[in-house]
């Protein structure tokens, strides 16, 4: 099995027990149907983040630490953002750190500042025996598509407790405000360094439920514009904020997560994938004030960090408080027959013209094998229909065999990321369009 199973999932361990009425068979899994790729660039080591940016040019986060721009005459070799000098020493072999995200604003066009997600040396002052910083910031961008190294503007920093499980996706809402994924600190279970306790006494840790101690595990929502920032902060704080004059750091927008591995809107709707420990992967939409049930249950499951393998048949459908833990949309195997795989990847809601993906939410697995997912909403709630799709090769190369991330453009064409290689090194890194076969 190849290595990147560990770079998005390092520590997994089996676990078992159901809550009741929660299965994945019982999302109605579809015969297969088949969409075209064709390639756009490549070149790249582990391209894990697409931005467009208008006049049909977009942006190409790799992993490495670059940022590419990428337009009709393709790829340009002169990288708009060079980090490396400026991260945590990537393992060629398997690495869950790197350039994990970007993003640019809705007013980039007049503000020119492209926002970044990567993982740099631990920082003085940060705990002893932590792993590395993750480091939200933006820099300049000129008109020529150039970054000013020197324009850093260091937004948020948060200390990490392992290497692991740094989730990375950074988008802007329809609301104008900055949306930040934070994985719960890696290593397994939600345990152990840097993982503090949380209101459910049968498992050990939990970052995920905590939300007065740190920002792990959660999706965070933070102002970003000109100005917003105070109290010592580099940005403000949304009114709305579910926690802002609750007990709980104002950040949070939803938390209950162990991975969110790429989320995105449609039509108001937030789409997060969340990795799982090792037998089930889940994809909801996320709500404001949402827990989404990290580490008391794995999607729809109950989790027990004491036996991962024997989890119990029950547990909490809602907090000690009454919060309750919301249901997943979207929950697979890591294996069975129909949809399965190993590290979800979360993708778009695509609402264009391509048969197989049309009104479907389209999402993936690492382990594509070259095949992609779908998932369609049922008239009735509960889990949504899920779908393999294979994908063809409509023209050029295929796509590599591992699944990074889907990406979008402004005319709702989606396109898939891939490599072939098991961790940051290589040059098998590509990206093509679907389209119609």
């Amino acid at each position: 099995m190849t290595r990147r199973r560990d770079v998005l999932r390092t520590g997994a361990v089996a676990v078992g027990g159901a809550l009741a009425g929660c299965s994945f068979l019982e999302s109605g899994t579809q015969p297969s149907e088949s969409v075209g790729t064709e390639p756009v660039a490549t070149g790249f080591t582990a391209p894990l983040g697409m931005e467009t940016v208008g006049d049909g040019r977009f942006l190409i986060a790799d992993q490495s630490g670059q940022v590419y721009q990428v337009d009709a005459d393709g790829q340009r070799s002169r990288p708009v953002l060079d980090l490396r000098d400026r991260m945590v020493t990537l393992n060629p072999g398997y690495d869950e750190r790197g350039l994990l995200g970007i993003a640019v604003g809705p007013n980039f066009a007049e503000r020119r500042r492209l926002f970044v997600r990567y993982s740099a040396p631990l920082r003085p002052g940060m705990p002893d025996g932590y792993s590395h910083t993750f480091v939200l910031s933006s820099f300049a961008v000129d008109e020529s598509f150039q970054a000013d190294p020197s324009s850093e503007r260091i937004v948020l920093e948060i200390a990490e407790p392992q290497a692991n499980h740094n989730a990375g996706s950074i988008t802007f809402g329809p609301d104008g405000f900055l949306y930040v994924g934070v994985g719960d600190g890696g290593g397994g279970n939600d345990v152990g360094r840097g993982h503090v306790s949380d209101w459910y006494d049968r498992n050990d840790g939990g970052n995920g439920q905590d939300v007065t101690e740190n920002l792990l595990g959660s999706i965070l929502r933070i102002d970003v514009r000109e100005g917003a920032g105070g109290n010592g902060r580099a940005y403000g704080i949304p009114d709305d904020n579910p926690l802002v004059g609750r007990g709980g750091l104002d950040e949070h927008y939803a938390w209950g997560f162990r991975n969110p591995w790429r989320f995105s809107f449609t039509d108001g709707r937030l789409f997060v994938a969340d990795v799982g420990q090792n037998r089930f992967e889940e994809v909801s939409i996320v709500d404001r004030g949402g827990n989404y049930g990290w580490n008391v249950r794995e999607g729809a499951h109950c989790f027990s960090t004491d036996d991962p393998g024997a989890p119990p048949e029950s547990c909490p459908t809602e907090t000690d408080d009454g919060t309750p833990l919301q249901e997943p949309i979207v929950e697979y195997p890591h294996d069975g027959d129909g949809v399965s795989g190993i590290s979800v990847i979360g993708g778009y809601y695509y609402t264009g013209g391509i048969g197989p993906l049309a009104g479907r939410y389209v999402f993936g697995d690492y382990r594509a094998e070259g095949t992609i997912f779908t998932a369609s909403e049922p008239d009735d709630g509960g889990l949504w229909n899920l779908s393999r799709v294979n994908l063809e090769t409509a023209s050029g190369d295929p796509p590599g065999p591992n699944l990074l991330a889907f990406g979008r453009d402004t005319e709702g064409r989606l396109y898939v990321l891939t490599t072939g290689s098991g961790g940051p090194e290589g040059a098998s890194g590509a990206v093509h369009r679907l389209v119609a076969v």
